[in-house]
């Protein structure tokens, strides 16, 4: 598989929507945060645009019932709407964990299903598949073009090269994390869905090297994408913008998300086992992180992204509410409002064919 920069020329580009916000972080059993009503009402004061809701949460949203419910939806939107904002996509990360599961996570994953899967792997991935396709429908029945999800991951214990890997270990683990995923984007095709994977440690999607090999797999399927979230880059060492040059014809979401990545004589990437707040590899809040968010808002700008600008609030140390305020203002104050014209238009001198071939010494006639 090939990515390559692109290049734009004087082509108009489109304006990054936003601000907007992933609502998972925030969602709890405290008012407004306990229903998509008052949780969107209290986003919207806050000046955002968009939320993105989390699919699992059934105190915001019903899965099964957007997915075969048209009235459901139209009447979620009227909410939205009298609330002041749009919905931008849906997100099944959790159930998109448990399309594919090493058996080293099976106890620590089982919480992501519902009871009556939990202890039955085979159970437990057929639930997750018929989320992802009910997920599918609803993004539809929605009017949404792209959806969010998590990989899985069958290789993920076998990250580091160390014991030797036996020849063909990733292979057949990617080839199997392909067969799974195959038959959940052509449903997505068949809605008319991009299907996005967030490119995240832990999954055996985690970087622009393993994405490539699971697209290969699946023949570069045209609904397979990417949620660009440069914080997990960040805690890895990728080069987050250089990304963006490779891989933005596949890059249909967007997660605004902060980090830092302060590595000591004690520890660096992998931070030694210890939590969050002391590890040197840290999410942070909007601009209390290392994240170029001006050039990244710049290269998005100049590939026509076509998407939102969402909020993912991840901080160890600064509390939720107070980065969900910083946030909207932050975002908008970023998001590049692409230009209509040259800034040279004012010298521009028309267009004379026989002129140009005076300046470039070429006479009047046409060899």
């Amino acid at each position: 598989m090939c990515f390559t920069i692109g290049n734009r020329g004087d082509e108009q580009v489109k304006t990054i929507k936003g601000p907007a916000i992933f609502l998972a972080q925030f969602a709890n059993d405290s008012s407004p945060f306990n229903c998509l009503d008052e949780i969107s009402r209290w986003a919207g004061a806050l000046g955002y645009k968009g939320i993105q809701i989390p699919s699992w949460d059934a105190r915001l949203f019903d899965l099964q019932r957007a997915a075969e419910s048209q009235s459901y939806c139209d009447e979620l939107r009227g909410t939205l709407n009298t609330n002041g904002v749009e919905l931008t996509e849906l997100s099944t990360h959790l159930q998109g964990q448990l399309v594919a599961v090493h058996p080293a996570y099976d106890e620590a994953f089982d919480g992501f299903a519902p009871a009556q899967v939990r202890g039955n792997r085979s159970a437990r991935q057929s639930w997750a598949v018929e989320q992802l396709r009910l997920a599918a429908q609803a993004s539809a029945n929605l009017g949404l073009n792209a959806h969010v999800t998590f990989s899985g991951a069958l290789a993920w214990p076998y990250v580091y090269p160390w014991p030797q890997r036996p020849a063909g270990l990733i292979e057949t683990a990617f080839e199997e994390l392909a067969r799974r995923w195959r038959p959940i984007l052509d449903v997505f095709d068949g809605c008319g869905v991009d299907l996005c994977f967030e490119l995240h440690p832990g999954e055996d999607l985690h970087d622009g090297t393993s994405f490539e090999m699971f697209l290969e797999l699946l023949a570069g399927h045209k609904r397979c994408h990417i949620l660009y979230d440069p914080s997990h880059f960040v805690l890895q060492q990728l080069d987050y913008l250089e990304f963006i040059d490779f891989y933005h014809p596949r890059i249909k979401m967007f997660h605004v998300k902060d980090a830092e990545f302060r590595p000591t004589g004690r520890q660096g990437v992998y931070g030694g086992y210890q939590p969050w707040i002391s590890r040197a590899g840290r999410f942070r809040s909007l601009g209390d992180g290392q994240v170029d968010f001006p050039a990244i808002f710049s290269k998005l700008a100049r590939y026509d992204f076509p998407g939102w600008a969402v909020l993912e609030w991840e901080c160890c140390l600064k509390s939720s509410e107070q980065g969900a305020k910083e946030g909207a203002p932050f975002i908008a104050g970023h998001i590049i409002r692409t230009a209509e014209r040259a800034f040279d238009d004012f010298a521009r001198a028309g267009s004379d064919t026989q002129a140009n071939r005076r300046m470039l010494g070429l006479g009047n006639r046409l060899e």
